[in-house]
């Protein structure tokens, strides 16, 4: 039986002298599980992903990406630089080999490691992940919430008005409670999303928020251009190593487009473009079919129908 440790979180710092936030939580000895929070997003573990993962013998990291908690800011920062952040976390933390999982903003950063550390990373997943803004033949905010059409609009104009625009968002989602969240998300939240959104989920959503702002919104802002810059390397370069997207046709936040987008891009990738899904349902309720698959995809033994748990 594999030793448990409770979550742990730690400062590291990489090899440029900058500063890195990062959680681990499950068995020590497991295989790790590098998963790429979303945008906003903290350092708060999903409890439905947390338990799926420990039950299938894997170690969740997570670190905050640069300007995220107390990650130090990385101005100008694409995509393609998560994966050397990624190598020195694991380094830092004593891991070889890895799967990865990114979740909306987190999926571009999770197939960067697929991309550029094929030698130790076995697998990738991209859930409800956004695709390249510049994707041909892909109408990039066609189907956003919004919220989502006004960021993005903005961050077409540069610094000045991102930041400005994010400061006046950052305000009440960087105080949000669970009670909160609903309504804070507006025209981002789907019918399918708002059903998951019970008081556990809610408030694990809440924390992230929180945890990502607290030092302010450089993470988020950068997030955000470089989403709709080039990202450093090609899509289709991820499949280096076995691909999952997962996309559901009911996402207010990243549309359905954008999955179909990378599955159609991406050669090889195991297609999951699930009717009824939303943007919050892939965690909130299917984290268990999205490990089992990934697992499936790094060539990793299935556990015992008796040993495993949690969500799926």
């Amino acid at each position: 039986m594999a030793s448990e440790a409770p979550p742990v979180t730690r400062v590291l710092t990489v090899p440029d002298g900058r500063q890195l936030e990062v959680l681990s939580t499950g068995p020590e000895d497991g295989l790790v599980l590098l998963f790429h929070h979303g945008t906003p997003g903290g350092l708060a573990v999903s409890p439905d992903m947390a338990a799926a993962a420990t039950a299938r013998g894997l170690r969740t990291v997570m670190y905050g990406r640069p300007g995220y908690g107390d990650s130090t800011a990385r101005p100008g920062r694409r995509v393609a630089d998560a994966a050397a952040d990624a190598a020195a976390v694991l380094d830092g933390l004593g891991a070889g080999p890895f799967v990865t999982a990114g979740w909306s903003g987190g999926g571009p950063h999770a197939l960067a490691c697929a991309a550029l550390l094929s030698g130790r990373c076995l697998a990738a997943a991209s859930l409800a992940g956004v695709a390249p803004a510049r994707a041909g033949g892909l109408d990039w905010m066609a189907g956003m919430g919004p919220e989502n059409v006004a960021e993005f609009t903005v961050a077409g104009r540069g610094e000045s008005a991102l930041t400005a625009f994010l400061e006046e968002a950052a305000a009440g989602l960087g105080q949000v409670t669970g009670q909160q969240v609903a309504e804070e998300m507006g025209g981002l939240i789907s019918a399918a999303d708002r059903a998951v959104l019970d008081a556990g989920f809610a408030d694990y959503l809440a924390g992230s928020f929180r945890a990502a702002l607290r030092a302010g919104l450089a993470g988020w802002r950068d997030d955000d251009f470089a989403f709709v810059s080039d990202w450093g390397f090609p899509p289709e370069q991820a499949a280096a190593v076995p691909v999952a997207v997962w996309q559901g046709d009911q996402d207010r936040m990243v549309p359905f487009s954008h999955g179909a987008w990378l599955a159609g891009h991406i050669p090889g990738a195991r297609a999951h473009l699930v009717p009824g899904e939303g943007h919050l349902t892939l965690v909130a309720r299917s984290s268990g079919m999205v490990l089992d698959d990934l697992l499936d995809l790094a060539g990793q033994p299935p556990v015992s129908s008796g040993t495993a748990s949690g969500s799926g």
